[in-house]
């Protein structure tokens, strides 16, 4: 049974499970209908760099899920920051999404453009953008994404309060105590992706052993690590089979020395390289210039 967390902010209740799509791997129209209408999905995490928010669209739609059912969220591109942008950037979104609001939007990253010349007057000026957007009622949950201790600090001064959100990489190779803390003590919910490590930690023998033991797959013990840290956890598939998996966390737990060897993982591991990310925000590549086009049956 899925369960949810409340935002202390918004008063509002969030999906602690999900499913994340990207346009590194493709996009499976099929798999996003099998998760919102067989496998008890109810968020669905985007961004209008993926280039599939048009896609989901008809996903959700074929998928007869009502609206109010699935928890929405998607992020913000660098390249549309600042007040107006930000604001005409939703707009787009939503009409992409085929929604009359979003249920979370998010910045994607804290870089800006290298041509700004203040990228913290240019981030303060998207936030309030968010916020208004927040209180016009065209987005519930406004937050931030792949945002650090010193972003977050600087949001801080300016914020009507701080952002409700901080969606990062999060896995046990990838374990920011200190990030989290902060937030903890700011009261921002963390959201993790790539729970798998892009599969990576999925070989691992501790965990191995543990999935061995309480018979589960390694990607469900690593999901549900997560998940028992009260993170919003939201693993990306484009398989049926892995996305009915990766599903299947809610009837057991993991003990606490099993949670203890979990958390000792942590080698600062980032499967999403933050190095190139400046290049890619200047670089005027179009959105989704990763996907498959196998797979697009949407």
């Amino acid at each position: 049974m899925q369960e949810f967390v409340v935002l202390q902010s918004e008063k509002v209740k969030v999906p602690l499970f999900g499913l994340g799509t990207s346009h590194a791997g493709g996009y499976s129209h099929d798999a996003v209908v099998h998760a919102l209408r067989e496998c008890d999905y109810h968020l669905i995490d985007t961004a209008r760099r993926y280039g599939n928010e048009e896609k989901l669209r008809v996903a959700l739609q074929e998928s007869g899920v009502p609206r109010e059912e699935v928890f929405l969220t998607t992020k913000l591109w660098p390249t549309d920051y600042g007040f107006q942008s930000t604001r005409r950037a939703c707009i787009a979104a939503m009409n992409r999404l085929g929604v009359d609001y979003l249920d979370m939007y998010l910045m994607h990253w804290p870089e800006c453009l290298s041509s700004v010349d203040d990228p913290s007057r240019v981030r303060e000026d998207t936030w309030r953008a968010l916020e208004s957007l927040r209180d016009d009622g065209l987005v519930r949950v406004v937050g931030v994404s792949n945002f650090l201790e010193h972003h977050l600090e600087e949001m801080l001064d300016y914020a009507s309060h701080p952002p409700s959100i901080n969606q990062i990489e999060f896995h046990p190779y990838q374990n920011p105590i200190k990030l989290r803390k902060f937030c903890k003590e700011h009261g921002i919910q963390i959201m993790g992706f790539c729970p798998l490590a892009k599969g990576k930690i999925l070989n691992d023998p501790v965990l191995r052993e543990i999935a061995s033991r309480v018979g589960k797959s390694p990607a469900q013990v690593s999901i549900r690590w997560s998940l028992q840290q009260g993170v919003i956890t939201i693993p990306k598939s484009v398989r049926k089979e892995r996305i009915l998996e990766n599903s299947q966390v809610w009837d057991w737990e993991l003990n606490e020395k099993d949670m203890d060897a979990l958390n000792g993982l942590d080698r600062d591991y980032h499967a999403v390289n933050r190095s190139v990310i400046q290049a890619k925000i200047d670089t005027a590549l179009p959105d989704g210039y990763k996907l498959n086009t196998k797979l697009n049956m949407g």
